[in-house]
């Protein structure tokens, strides 16, 4: 049997003796299916287990053969001399036992493509560069050209706003919505939420070049009184009261009941000349994605996802990626 055992030189900061961890990821790669511990690790000094500590638990495992790799990058005295020395001591202790040395680590082209990777890394500090390293690890690791190109910055900032890949196979978008959210943007309609967080998270900035404002009736007195007399939720009072004004987006991140009487107002045919963008993600495990489901039935504009997952971080994102293409379309 051969095992395999990888020496590092050890630290006197035991938190940087963590060859285990390569020790693990290799022998998962070359064989994943084993299940003994045919890949070990030692180090030079300070950490543990030493060399010949190692080598004796192979030996004691009934390895017959034993390749030793230096994890070091260059052949300097260690790898030439000390670490020479304790494969002859285990030569002497063990002769029945076959010895091979490899190389360290040396310099090699997979190095250079780690220190190119390295070197990006440390140069992202301003927000707007770790947003853009953000987009490239979403791009390499979701294929947004499944989505239309008017889709996809919508997707990708959504993923981008939850570290959650699984929107890009539930999202679901209305053939006209992203049309519709822009051209309300820039006719300065207003958008209607649900919530004060999803208001609050809509970029000012964006919006108000164009004349809109965001709205939300959640905290009026009136609404709060209606509530305690008809038992209806404040949420779905705050939407059907913000609906009556000049409205181009409704955004609802948090309250499914909000949703329903969104639709329920929009498709009761109340002689409307513009139909709004109805954003509605919200989130949770009652009603939530019914009302979403309901939602993707209708023949009005919309987005949404298909799950329970959504909240306002989500409905945010959408809005923020319409106002985003808007201004960069002028």
């Amino acid at each position: 049997m051969e095992n395999i055992l990888i020496i590092g030189h050890g630290s006197p900061k035991q938190d940087a003796n963590n060859v285990d961890a390569l020790g693990i990821a290799l022998h998962s790669a070359i064989h994943p299916a084993c299940t003994s511990e045919c890949v070990k690790i030692a180090y030079l000094q300070y950490g543990k287990p030493g060399i010949m500590e190692s080598i004796a638990e192979c030996v004691k495992g009934g390895a017959s053969k034993i390749t030793v790799h230096p994890f070091f990058l260059s052949a300097g005295m260690h790898v030439t001399k000390d670490i020479p020395a304790k494969i002859a001591e285990a030569r002497n202790l063990y002769p029945h036992v076959e010895f091979v040395y490899t190389d360290p680590l040396g310099p090699h082209q997979k190095l250079v493509e780690i220190v190119i990777e390295r070197l990006g890394t440390s140069a992202i500090g301003k927000p707007a560069d770790i947003e853009k390293r953000s987009f490239e690890i979403i791009s390499g690791e979701f294929d947004l050209s499944r989505f239309p190109s008017d889709q996809a910055p919508v997707v990708r900032r959504v993923i981008h706003a939850t570290a959650d890949l699984e929107f890009g196979d539930t999202l679901r978008f209305s053939p006209d919505a992203i049309k519709a959210g822009i051209e309300a943007i820039k006719a300065g309609m207003d958008i209607v939420t649900d919530v004060e967080m999803v208001r609050a998270g809509i970029s000012r900035k964006l919006l108000e070049p164009w004349g809109g404002a965001v709205r939300c009736a959640i905290n009026d007195e009136e609404v709060a009184a209606t509530s305690a007399h008809t038992g209806h939720t404040r949420a779905a009072l705050s939407i059907e009261r913000g609906l009556a004004g000049n409205v181009g987006i409704v955004a609802i991140g948090n309250a499914p009941t909000a949703l329903l009487k969104t639709i329920e107002v929009l498709t009761n045919g109340t002689g409307r000349t513009f139909t709004p963008l109805v954003v509605g993600v919200p989130v949770g495990f009652v009603k939530a994605l019914e009302s979403k489901t309901l939602l993707a039935a209708q023949s009005l504009p919309y987005i949404t996802n298909l799950g329970r997952k959504g909240g306002t971080p989500v409905a945010v994102a959408i809005v923020n990626a319409l106002l985003k293409m808007a201004s960069e379309a002028v």
